[in-house]
């Protein structure tokens, strides 16, 4: 059996396709069969024009009828297509989704930021939350930045900020919205002494890489931002060529340090994890939890 999930987002979309599997004692799992990114950058046109341009329009539905054509040959049993913020922000989203339904096949729900965070944490606390620790989960896209709280297992306070890695180099991010990221975050961890911080999103990934860290491995505030300055050492162009960056993550790996770096920061966090998951994982998970309810 194989499920599919599709996430668009901001900066790219991707189509990770997933085999399903049973184990002995009835536990559900996954394994990664397939994995495809496009670099179709919608935020670029959303966060400034607040439209979808007609190149990336016919862009996205043909990336649309080609995920369809591979699902078909991989034979996928159910899959999820969520878009997130740049299709919020474009007045014409609903349109891009409608012609994709008409032309690809594909139904795409365009989600808003409470439901992006909880199928993202969904992909990786499910089953491995320790009840005697506090977490800060904390997921950064092109578009928005979704910060959870948990304590003793349950979700205590999350939201959603319009501060994102393609808004803050289209300079379409606000000084109040990194204010009020800021006072959020030193509000809803005050009185907790030890939080451990979980970061996914293609940038941290691409970040613990860098730092030789393994998955799982804590990377420090310090480690963070000692790379951060090191990366900034470099030109854009350096950082393509001399670090081997692709060419959309070596731009916004740079927004993306000053998010996490100011989060840690007004959180007292020491440290934080990159178990490399994303939403594709947690739509996979979101499937796997809707077909197999006991």
């Amino acid at each position: 059996m194989r499920y599919a999930a599709i996430d668009i987002g901001s900066n790219a979309v991707r189509l990770l396709i997933a085999d399903i599997l049973e184990k002995n004692d009835n536990t559900i799992i996954y394994s990664k069969n397939t994995l495809l990114r496009v670099p179709l950058r919608l935020g670029d046109d959303a966060f400034i024009d607040k439209h979808i341009s007609e190149s990336k329009f016919q862009d996205m539905v043909k990336t649309m009828s080609a995920f369809r054509n591979l699902m078909d040959v991989y034979k996928v049993s159910d899959y999820m297509a969520c878009a997130t913020s740049a299709m919020r922000d474009a007045k014409n989203g609903t349109t891009v989704v409608e012609a994709c339904r008409k032309t690809a096949g594909v139904d795409i729900q365009i989600v808003d930021g409470g439901v992006e965070a909880q199928i993202i944490y969904n992909s990786y606390l499910n089953g491995k939350m320790d009840k005697n620790k506090v977490y800060l989960y904390i997921d950064v896209g092109g578009g928005s930045t979704e910060i959870s709280l948990f304590a003793k297992a349950n979700l205590v306070a999350s939201k959603s900020f319009n501060l994102g890695t393609i808004r803050i180099l289209d300079n379409q991010d606000q000084p109040e919205t990194w204010d009020e990221m800021r006072r959020w975050v030193k509000e809803k961890t005050k009185g907790y002494k030890h939080i451990y911080g979980i970061g996914t999103g293609g940038n941290i990934n691409k970040l613990s890489k860098l730092a030789n860290e393994k998955v799982d491995k804590p990377m420090t505030y310090a480690k963070l931002k000692a790379l951060y300055d090191y990366l900034n050492t470099y030109s854009l162009k350096d950082r393509i060529q001399e670090l081997g960056l692709r060419s959309d993550r070596a731009d916004v790996i740079i927004p993306a340090s000053e998010i996490f770096l100011a989060i840690m920061k007004a959180g007292h966090l020491a440290n934080i994890v990159a178990p490399r998951v994303g939403l594709v994982d947690g739509i996979i998970q979101t499937l796997i939890d809707k077909n197999f309810q006991k």
